[in-house]
């Protein structure tokens, strides 16, 4: 957990694989009902030096806002997470690394997934040709992005990429005639946008090869209920498994603990959703099993989508 924090600490450490971007791609997802997963985008700061005056402030950086806002935008738009805000991430952070093992902190966030974003490369450049009777100005904007995509029910970092984009515009004149090329502010949306667009698709993909997870909330004669509910696409009819926590044992490769897979006792079937948030939604569920459920250990227990 140490590691973790201290790679959200200081995003320029953060894994680089630069890869050029010519134009936007459409965003691929994968056929098939998918269990939406709560994504919380921790922070989006500003590593470059572009426009960092004499008062800038790293709270209210315009460059970090304009690239979360992006993200959330392309993410929204797959169809395939929650976004939730988490303005108090530190603070959250922080209760994580008094912690032990630092799962308190990160469990409290509320999401499946956590993401952390920098904006490593920044740069506006102006070049021309001049002929005899014709001028070409070209405005070129390139920035680079870096993402990491955090599992927070085990705390390790699942995804680390960078990506580079680029925008430009482009006028002739001949004979004085013709267009100019004046500043674009538009350019830099542009260039983050074509950095981020090459990464969410790699972020759907890693979030949802995993089995979406929920958990009991409270198992006894007078209901069964299961976190999770509409707005996350779980219905009336949904059968989900019921597996026992795996064994946890350290692992020599990396000093890290890891959770084995667990064993499946029986499935769940969804009889009906309730809730008002995200946050505070749940199922109603009927448990169909050969080995019966302790009430006086949920924490044991796991439900896990069933993948086809």
């Amino acid at each position: 957990m140490a590691v973790l924090l201290a790679a959200l600490a200081t995003s320029s450490q953060a894994q680089r694989k630069t890869q050029i971007v010519e134009s936007a791609k459409p965003t691929q997802v994968p056929d098939g009902k998918t269990i939406k997963r709560k994504v919380a985008i921790g922070r989006f700061s500003n590593e470059t030096q572009y426009a960092k005056g004499v008062f800038y402030d790293k709270e209210n950086d315009p460059m970090g806002k304009q690239a979360l806002d992006i993200l959330s935008a392309k993410l929204a738009a797959s169809g395939k997470f929650l976004l939730l805000e988490r303005s108090d991430l530190a603070q959250l952070l922080e209760e994580a690394k008094k912690s032990e093992n630092g799962e308190s902190g990160l469990q409290s966030i509320g999401a499946d997934y956590l993401i952390i974003g920098s904006i490593t490369e920044f740069g506006r450049k102006n070049t021309g040709k001049e002929g005899v009777f014709t001028s070409t100005k070209m405005q070129t904007v390139e920035a680079g992005v870096a993402i990491r995509l955090v599992d927070v029910s085990t705390g390790l970092i699942v995804y680390s990429d960078e990506a580079k984009g680029q925008a430009q515009i482009t006028t002739r004149s001949t004979l004085g005639v013709g267009g100019r090329a004046d500043f674009d502010a538009t350019l830099s949306d542009k260039a983050i946008s074509e950095a981020i667009g090459q990464l969410v698709e790699n972020i759907i993909n890693k979030c949802t090869d995993k089995p979406w997870r929920t958990f009991f909330l409270t198992y006894d004669a007078d209901a069964q209920m299961i976190a999770g509910g509409a707005s996350q696409g779980v219905k009336e009819g949904d059968t989900f498994a019921v597996k026992t926590r795996g064994k946890k044992v350290k692992n020599p490769q990396s000093g890290m603990m890891i959770e084995l897979p667990g064993k499946q006792v029986g499935t769940v079937t969804v009889t009906g959703t309730g809730g008002d948030t995200p946050e505070t939604e749940y199922s109603f569920v009927e448990y169909n099993g050969t080995t019966p459920i302790d009430a006086s250990k949920l924490n044991t227990y796991y439900i896990e989508e069933i993948k086809k």
